[in-house]
């Protein structure tokens, strides 16, 4: 048991892998930024792959499966935002294409990035910075601030406090999840045999990563579509 503790801490620890100098100082580069930046690497290569060479007419088979998995992301994110926010989709649609590679880079052998906390908090402040920019300009900024004493005065205090609360819970949400499936995961790794992890690993490291990406794209763009209306 206490070599299954030792090696599941050691898969949780997020190492730094290199340091950069700057000046006096030294900034570490972890683990999660690494594989960051070859989840980043992977899909600027599918896109300039499935991208290049486009056509109006007479499309090649590679042009139409490009067209068919933009679409049908469009219409999905769309979806959930509505009309009037669609100036937010290519946002919102990023940020599902990097957490579906995120989450299921573990397949690869890699540590999924959104298993570091950093990673999740940076995700979830940004995702509601846009809410926050999308409100203002829906209302102008006196309205915007108006809009914390909605629907009565009495409540100032807590719509203040939905500032700090919306980003924490995206951000815990996401980073539990993933943690939670990075432990049972290395768990099974430890006390069976090959095959039942692999079949694990089915459920964890695709379904339930794409999972995940979904409701976090979902709930970011259901506090978009409350500040626009």
């Amino acid at each position: 048991m206490n070599d299954i503790a030792a090696e599941l801490q050691e898969q949780l620890e997020i190492r730094t892998v290199f340091t950069v100098p700057v000046g006096k100082w030294e900034i570490p580069i972890s683990e999660s930024t690494v594989v960051t930046w070859i989840i980043i690497g992977v899909v600027l290569l599918i896109c300039l792959i499935l991208g290049t060479n486009l056509k109006v007419k007479n499309i090649s088979k590679r042009q139409a499966l490009s067209e068919f998995i933009v679409t049908k992301l469009e219409g999905l994110v769309a979806g959930m935002i509505g009309e009037e926010g669609k100036g937010y989709v290519p946002y919102l649609l990023a940020v599902f294409i990097f957490l579906m590679f995120s989450n299921t880079f573990g397949i690869f052998g890699f540590k999924p990035p959104t298993k570091d906390l950093n990673v999740t908090a940076a995700l979830a402040i940004m995702s509601i910075l846009i809410v926050q920019i999308a409100n203002i300009k829906a209302r102008n900024p006196w309205g915007w601030i108006k809009s914390f004493a909605k629907p009565i005065a009495v409540v100032t205090p807590i719509n203040i406090l939905e500032l700090v609360i919306k980003p924490l819970s995206l951000c815990m949400r996401l980073f539990g999840n993933v943690l939670g499936a990075f432990i049972i995961m290395e768990l099974l790794k430890s006390v069976v045999p090959v095959v039942v992890p692999a079949v694990f690993s089915l459920y964890f490291d695709l379904f339930d990563g794409i999972l995940q990406a979904y409701v976090f794209v979902f709930l970011t763009s259901l506090y978009i579509k409350e500040a626009i209306e």
